[in-house]
C-alpha cells in the first residue's frame, strides 16, 4: 500500500463517521500512528474545525501539499490554490471575518511567507484568528536554504514572525501537540483572537513520527463569556451614569458580536449618543435617532460633535486606534470614561477610565440588570442633550444629502464631468443594500467616504479593513464567498490604486467560480494622499498618474470575467450595476470619478490627525486633555 493509498485510507474512515471525533471516538481512526509532522498537522487542525487551506504552494511546503492531497480527494478538506500570498491572506481572514470559518494560509518559505505575514496585518488589526503555514529552513544547518533569510543565525524568520504575533517553529516534529495548542490559543481567543504563525522546516514536514498519539492534537477551546463578579464594580458605573449630562457611547470591532437589542436599552437607559467606529456600522440601525454615525480623524459633523461633547464617554470593544479617537483628541470634554473590553490593556488605555473588562455582551447586561434596579432611565423624556444631538444630526444629513445629489464636476484628467465619489458610492451602496449584498471596502478615499455614507440597519453587511488600511482587501476578500459553506453576494468597493495592487483576483474568481462584483472608482491617483496633500501643504504631490486604462478590457481579459462600463451619470452608473449583478460570475463595474480641489467633490474630514504640519497642534491638544 502506498502511503498516498494510507492516508486515504484514514480519510475515508473520518468522512464516513462524521468528523475526526467521530472516527477516533468509534475506533475507526487509531489513536496511534505512525504519521509525517505534514500529516498529523492536517488531523491536528482538523480537530480544530480547521477543514479550509488558501495559498501559494512552492518548494518549501510541498510536502505539506502531498499531506493534504488525499484527505482533499475524499473530501474532507479543501484546499484552494490563488495567485499571491497576499491574496490569499485576505481570502482568509474574510472568511473567518464574515462566514465565521476558521481556516489555514499555506506558502512556501521566505518571499512567499513574508507576503502572506504583511498580509497578515488585516486579521491581527482587526481581530481575526486564522493559522498561517509557512515552509521554514532546514534544521541541519547544512548551509543556506534558498529562500530563508540570508544570516547566520537560527529562527531568523521565527523573530520577524514573533514581532508580529504568536509564532511557533516546528523544529522538532513532536512538539505539534503543544504548538497547536497556543495555536488555538490565539486564534480562537476569548480576549482577542489573532493569526498564529506555524512555521514547518522542510526537513521535518516529511518526518515519520512513531507511535504518536492523537489525543496530543488539541481540541479549539470553548468560548464562555466572562465579566466582573459582584455588584459594586457595576454600581459605581451607574452612578458615574446617572450624574452625567451628556453621555456617548462608542464601539469598536471587539463589540461586534453583541445583542443590538442590549446595546439599544443601553443607550435608552444612559439617554446617551451612539458613535461607532469605521469598521462597524449596522451594530445600532443607521436610522435610530440616537446614531449620531462614525466620528473620529475622518468622522462626521455628528458623530464628532458628539464626541467633542461627552461628559462621560462609554466605550466598547475598542483599542483607540489614532483616527478612532482622533489621536487621543476627540473626548474634549470627559470627566469619566467606562471601558468595556476583554483586554485589560485596552481597557485603560486613558487616564480617568472605570474599566470593566470582560465580554462586551455579558458586561452590558449586568450593568442594565444594576440600572434596572436602581430605576435609571435618563432616555424616557426629551432632555437638551438629545436635542443637541438632533440638530447635529441634521446638519450632517444636509450635507451629505447635498454632496451626494449634486452634479457632475469637471475632471480635468478626463476632459469632460464625472460623477463624485460620494455621488457614486452612494448609488453603489444603495444598489447593493436593494440587494441585500454584502459590502466590502478598500483602503482609501473609496473607505473613508464609505464609512461616512455607510448607514446599515443589520450587523454584518459591511466589512472595512480599517485596522490595517491594506490596500487590495476588499477585491480579494469577496473571493471568500467562492470558498464558504453559505456564500452571501460580495460587492468590493474599490479605488484604482488599491485593485492594482492585487488584479490576480480576476484570475482566481474565474478559477473557483466566485459571483460577485467590484466596483472600482477610477479617480487616476492615490486620492486619500492627495487629498492629505491638499489638506495640509495645498498641493498635491506623486500621488496622481493620469493614466487612463480601459479596466473593462482588463476584467473580460479573463475568460469567465465581466466588465462594464459605468459611464459619467447616475442612470448610466445603475444600468452598468444592475448588468453587472445579473452576470453569472464575477463581474466588475469601471467608474470614472471626479478628483480635484472642489470640496464638494468630498464630505470632508471633522476630526484631528497626529501626522504631517499638524503634530505638534495635535500633540499640545491632547496633553491638555490628560487622557
Amino acid at each position: 500500500m502506498t502511503v498516498y493509498e494510507e492516508r486515504r485510507g484514514r480519510a475515508t474512515s473520518i468522512r464516513e463517521a462524521g468528523g475526526i471525533e467521530a472516527a477516533l471516538s468509534s475506533g475507526r481512526l487509531a489513536r496511534t500512528l505512525n504519521l509525517s509532522l505534514s500529516e498529523g498537522l492536517v488531523l491536528g487542525l482538523l480537530r480544530q474545525g480547521v477543514r479550509k487551506y488558501i495559498g501559494v504552494f512552492g518548494h518549501g511546503s510541498t510536502d505539506v501539499a502531498e499531506a493534504l492531497r488525499p484527505y482533499a480527494d475524499e473530501g474532507v478538506v479543501e484546499v484552494y490554490n490563488v495567485r499571491s500570498e497576499i491574496e490569499a491572506s485576505h481570502a482568509a481572514a474574510a472568511l473567518k471575518w464574515q462566514y465565521g470559518e476558521t481556516p489555514a494560509v499555506f506558502t512556501s518559505i521566505g518571499p512567499g511567507a513574508l507576503q502572506a505575514l504583511s498580509a497578515s496585518l488585516t486579521p491581527r488589526s482587526n481581530g481575526v484568528g486564522l493559522y498561517y503555514l509557512f515552509g521554514d529552513e532546514t534544521t541541519r544547518d547544512e548551509g543556506y536554504n534558498m529562500q530563508q533569510i540570508p544570516s547566520p543565525a537560527q529562527a531568523s524568520f521565527l523573530k520577524i514572525a514573533s514581532a508580529m504575533g504568536a509564532a511557533y517553529s516546528l523544529h522538532t516534529a513532536e512538539a505539534l501537540g503543544a504548538a497547536l495548542k497556543r495555536g488555538a490559543a490565539a486564534v480562537f481567543s476569548p480576549i482577542r483572537q489573532e493569526p498564529f504563525y506555524l512555521l514547518l522546516a522542510m526537513n521535518e514536514q516529511p518526518r515519520i513520527m512513531e507511535g504518536f498519539n492523537l489525543e496530543e492534537l488539541p481540541r479549539a477551546p470553548e468560548r464562555r463569556p466572562t465579566a466582573p463578579v459582584g455588584d459594586e464594580v457595576y454600581d459605581e458605573a451607574v452612578a458615574l451614569i446617572a450624574r452625567a449630562e451628556r453621555v456617548v457611547v462608542k464601539t469598536g470591532n471587539g463589540a461586534r458580536a453583541l445583542d443590538p437589542a442590549v446595546l439599544e436599552e443601553f443607550l435608552e437607559r444612559s439617554d446617551a449618543a451612539y458613535v461607532h467606529g469605521p469598521s462597524i456600522p449596522g451594530l445600532l440601525s443607521g436610522g435610530h435617532p440616537r446614531n449620531m454615525t462614525v466620528g473620529g480623524s475622518k468622522g462626521s459633523i455628528s458623530g464628532n460633535a458628539a464626541m467633542a461633547a461627552a461628559d462621560l464617554v462609554v466605550t466598547i470593544g475598542a483599542r483607540s486606534v489614532c483616527q478612532w479617537d482622533s489621536s487621543g483628541t476627540a473626548w474634549k470634554s470627559a470627566r469619566d470614561i467606562i471601558a468595556i473590553n476583554t483586554d485589560h490593556a485596552d481597557a485603560g488605555h486613558y487616564n480617568r477610565t472605570h474599566p470593566l473588562v470582560g465580554d462586551a455582551g455579558a458586561v452590558l447586561e449586568r450593568l442594565l440588570a444594576r440600572m434596572r434596579a436602581a430605576g435609571l432611565r435618563k432616555g424616557l423624556t426629551a432632555t437638551a442633550w438629545k436635542g443637541e444631538c438632533d440638530k447635529r444630526k441634521s446638519e450632517w444629513d444636509a450635507l451629505v444629502g447635498s454632496r451626494v445629489s449634486g452634479p457632475p464636476r469637471y475632471d480635468r484628467d478626463l476632459g469632460r464631468p464625472a460623477l463624485t465619489q460620494p455621488a457614486a458610492i452612494a448609488e453603489a451602496i444603495a444598489f447593493a443594500d436593494e440587494k441585500r449584498a454584502v459590502k466590502y471596502f478598500d483602503a482609501g478615499d473609496v473607505q473613508a467616504n464609505g464609512f461616512q455614507l455607510t448607514e446599515d440597519d443589520l450587523p454584518g453587511a459591511t466589512y472595512s479593513d480599517t485596522g490595517a488600511s491594506y490596500m487590495g482587501f476588499a477585491a480579494c476578500g469577496i473571493l471568500s464567498a467562492a470558498f464558504a459553506d453559505e456564500p452571501a453576494f460580495p460587492i468590493a468597493f474599490t479605488g484604482d490604486g488599491s485593485f492594482v495592487m492585487n488584479p490576480q483576483t480576476l484570475i482566481d474568481a474565474a478559477r473557483h467560480g466566485l459571483r460577485g462584483m467590484i466596483v472600482l472608482f477610477d479617480n487616476r491617483r492615490m486620492g486619500a494622499i492627495a487629498s492629505l496633500q491638499r489638506a495640509q501643504y495645498g498641493e498635491e504631490f506623486r500621488t496622481e498618474d493620469g493614466v487612463r486604462v480601459d479596466y473593462v478590457a482588463l476584467a473580460t481579459a479573463v475568460r469567465g470575467v465581466g466588465g462594464f462600463f459605468a459611464g459619467y451619470d447616475r442612470p448610466a452608473l445603475r444600468a452598468a450595476l444592475e448588468s453587472a449583478y445579473a452576470y453569472p460570475g464575477l463581474s466588475l463595474v469601471h467608474v470614472p470619478v471626479y478628483s480635484g480641489p472642489d470640496e464638494e467633490g468630498g464630505l470632508g474630514a471633522y476630526g484631528d490627525w497626529n501626522v504631517g504640519p499638524w503634530c505638534e497642534r495635535v500633540q499640545q491638544e491632547k496633553r491638555r486633555l490628560g487622557l
